[in-house]
Parts: structure tokens; sequence; C-alpha cells
């Protein structure tokens, strides 16, 4: 079953929509580094362009100018949690039903994809990909036998359990759906008279786009011609389940995500982090670029020295999302060099944002002890990862987890740290201006949506 971590563009009503869709998918690169695509509908038909590789890399000037015609556009940049990096399963993918063309790029995970696959199979349905994406399609498809098209997608993503912020062209429509929990973000953005929407508002700060608001959990907007419609999804929900490792990790710091400002709540996890384990030093340091803004809050609020001791190299991906671990290895070697004249005999705090496998921070704890650091204090900016996530990032076993299988004490002892200390769930709750909208599962194992027949950790099966 695909697990996956995307980000999404479509803009509806503009002459250049594939190049507005190009670099709305360059602002969001980060979340994901492993293929690219886009689809415009030219008035007739759709046109489609997709690449394994960078946003950069995959499309030219020629896909831009002349073969990607319309203005109607939608793309998609994606990272395979497990296995599948292969150019099939890169999207957005496109299927034609009668005298429907249609695309549909996805962000998350539905944790019944083998469920409906099978119950889709039974029923003849013919699969070309292993993305659980290709199943929602396969859905839509059924129903149109017997619904106009609006009803048609909301049946299918009710059917769907899991996490999925969606973009879907249908001829001429552009349609955007998000989960009844609203796992995934998505917003909605004009520019000039033309309607934009993307995982995150960094790609509309680039194309100086207005942000309108964010699409609601459970709601579904269908842009066609001049009109906008809103549909809400028939499915009651206690409380939104936002992914916290959003604000955490994935978002860019410059977005609004879920309504927060990321850079802010990060910093407000760094001071949180020195509330509850200020320690003696002589500096504080991220291990850049992600633990950056959390240790520039920890500094403010222990009112110790702030310095960048790892310079990072910015031609080298983020390590968290390589699709291999002998690449992670490999990017964690050239990717951060120290400054070697501040460590020498220097107590050093590092701060980062949080600890997976331990594998990167323990080769880097041990490069620090080799200049001659005469003490290392880690503060990780947000609650030991003891669960694995269902709804779409990349830790999907518990084995893989240090946190799920060692103490504080024997994470210390295998990293070779002085000390150590979590941001407690609490602090963390701190950091967000609505505590109670978040999805903590990975934390505290409280999956919000139980998986049928799966091995989610949150029912018998």
């Amino acid at each position: 079953m695909k697990r996956e971590y995307c980000g999404v563009f479509g803009i509806y009503n503009h002459e250049e929509a594939a190049r507005l869709t190009y670099f709305g998918l360059y602002a969001q690169q980060h979340r994901g580094q492993e293929s690219a695509g886009i689809v415009t509908w030219d008035g007739t038909k759709l046109r489609e362009e997709r690449g394994m590789g960078l946003v950069p890399d995959v499309f030219n000037e020629e896909h831009l100018s002349r073969e990607l015609k319309g203005n109607i556009g939608m793309g998609h940049v994606r990272y395979s949690t497990t296995g599948g990096s292969r150019l099939r399963n890169a999207q957005p993918f496109m299927v034609q039903y009668k005298d429907l063309e249609l695309a549909i790029a996805h962000n998350g995970n539905l944790v019944n994809t083998m469920e409906l696959r099978a119950k889709l199979e039974e029923r003849g349905s013919i699969f070309q990909t292993t993305i659980d994406s290709e199943v929602i399609v396969h859905l839509i498809v059924q129903n149109l036998r017997t619904m106009p098209l609006e009803e048609a997608v909301l049946a299918a993503c009710k059917e769907a359990q899991g996490s999925y912020s969606l973009l879907l062209m249908v001829n001429n429509k552009l349609i955007a759906v998000r989960d009844p929990l609203g796992i995934r973000p998505l917003v909605l953005g004009r520019l000039g008279e033309s309607h934009v929407i993307a995982s995150e508002t960094c790609a509309f700060d680039l194309l100086e786009a207005e942000l309108v608001r964010n699409i609601e959990p459970g709601e579904m907007l269908v842009i066609d011609g001049n009109s906008m419609e809103s549909y809400k999804m028939d499915v009651e929900v206690e409380k939104k389940r936002h992914c916290i490792f959003e604000l955490v990790y994935f978002s860019r710091p410059d977005s609004l995500v879920f309504g927060e400002n990321v850079y802010t709540c990060r910093k407000e996890m760094g001071r949180q982090l020195a509330l509850e384990s200020h320690v003696d030093a002589d500096f504080v340091m991220p291990f850049p670029d992600s633990g950056i803004y959390c240790a520039v809050g920890y500094a403010q609020e222990s009112g110790l020295p702030y310095e960048h001791a790892m310079i990072r190299n910015h031609y080298v991906g983020r390590t968290f999302i390589q699709p291999s671990q002998s690449m992670r290895d490999f990017s964690t070697r050239v990717k951060i060099n120290p400054v070697k004249s501040l460590i020498e005999g220097k107590r050093i705090v590092i701060v980062d944002d949080s600890v997976v496998r331990g594998t990167t921070i323990r080769s880097r704890v041990k490069k620090l002890r080799e200049l001659g650091a005469k003490e290392i204090h880690f503060r990780v900016s947000c609650p030991p990862i003891k669960f694995p996530c269902y709804y779409g990032i990349n830790f999907s076993s518990k084995g893989e987890l240090i946190a799920a299988n060692n103490s504080i004490k024997e994470i210390e002892d295998y990293i070779g740290l002085d000390s150590l200390h979590y941001l407690t769930i609490e602090g963390l709750l701190k950091s967000v201006s609505s505590p109670d909208d978040y999805c903590l599962a990975c934390f505290n194992g409280d999956y919000a949506i139980p998986c049928p027949g799966g091995n989610c950790g949150s029912c018998s099966c």
C-alpha cells in the first residue's frame, strides 16, 4: 500500500496556467522531491507532462509554452515513503470515462486502500498503478454510472477512509476536496480573476496571489466557468484532526498552515523547550534548516548565545524525504559541515525538530565529540515519536522509531549525549492557537481513524 507525502497546486482561468502551476509546485518542492506532474485543459482535452525528479528537471520551456496549453492547470509533487518510486506512480493520474477526461492529484494516505481495491477488482476494475489515488478514481467512475459528477465525487470520498487533500480536473471543472478530519492542509486563493488552490500558502506568496481561506474539512469546492460552488460531505466527526507534524517539520516556515503561522509556532516550540529544560551551556545551535526556528526560540527564552556551528550545503536535498536508507546515509555525510573553531571545549545545546530513527543525530554528535565538544545536550521540539503514522508520514513501522523501543537514558547513550529532553505534549499544544484541533497519534497512539483489516495499531487487526 502506498503512503505518500505530497504537494498539490491548481489554477483556474489564467492564460499562463501551466507556467503558474510550475511555480506553484516549485514553491512546494519541499513536500516532494521524487516526481512532478502538470495537467492542463486546452478546451477540448487534457494535456499532461510528468517525470521523475525535481520540478525544474521535469519541465522545460517547451512544455510550459507549447505542450501544456490551456487556462486551467493542476500539478503535483510527490514523495513516496515506501517503494513504488517509478514514473507510472507519478501524479496527476489521468483516466478517460465516456466523454469525461479526469485527472487527480492527492496529498495523503488512505487506510482502507487494500479493502477498496479488492472490492473494485471484484467488480472488474483494472489498476494501472499501486497508488491509493487510483482507488478514488475508480470509485468516482463507478459512481458516475448512476450519479452526476459532484455526487459521484462526494460518494467516493465518503467511502475512502484516511487523509486526503485532493485536486480533480474533470474536463473544464476544477474540484478540490479535503477529508472530514482536515488532516492535510488545503487553501484557496485568488490571483486577479483566477482561483488558485494549494497545499501551502507559500505557493501563493511566490505568485503574489491573495489567500482567501482554508478549504474546510469535509468540504468540496467545484469551480466551473464563472461559478464556484461549495458542498459539504455528509460525514459526522467529533473534531478536527490536523496533522501537527505539518507545523513541527513539513511545512515551509513562511506558510500559513491550518491558520497558524508556521514560523511563529516553531519559535514557540523552542521557547517552551527552554522553559521545560534549561541547561547551563556556552551556546545554542540548530541542525539546519529544520531546527533553526525552534533554536531561535530556545536561545531567546534561555538567554544563551545562538550560533550556527553547523553549516548546511543547500544543494543537498532533505535527508528525511529521500526514498531509500542508503541515500539518507549519504546525504547525512555531505549535507552539514561543522565550524570547527566554535566547538572545541564548548558546552553545546543542540535544538532540532524531531528524532525518528536516531541515526542522523548519532553521526553528527559523534563528529562534534571528535572535534572536542565538552558537553552535548540535545533538545527536541516535539514529543517522542512512538507510534507509526498511517495518514501519510514516513514512519510506518514501529520498529523504526527509536523512542518506541528505548528509554530516554538508552537514547542518550545510543546517540552519545550528556542530556536529552523532548518537548512534552502539553508544551507542544501551548505552541499552537487551537490545541484541540490536532492529531497527536504519532506521540500518544490515539488514532482518529481505525484501520479496517490492516495493521494500524488502533484496532484488533
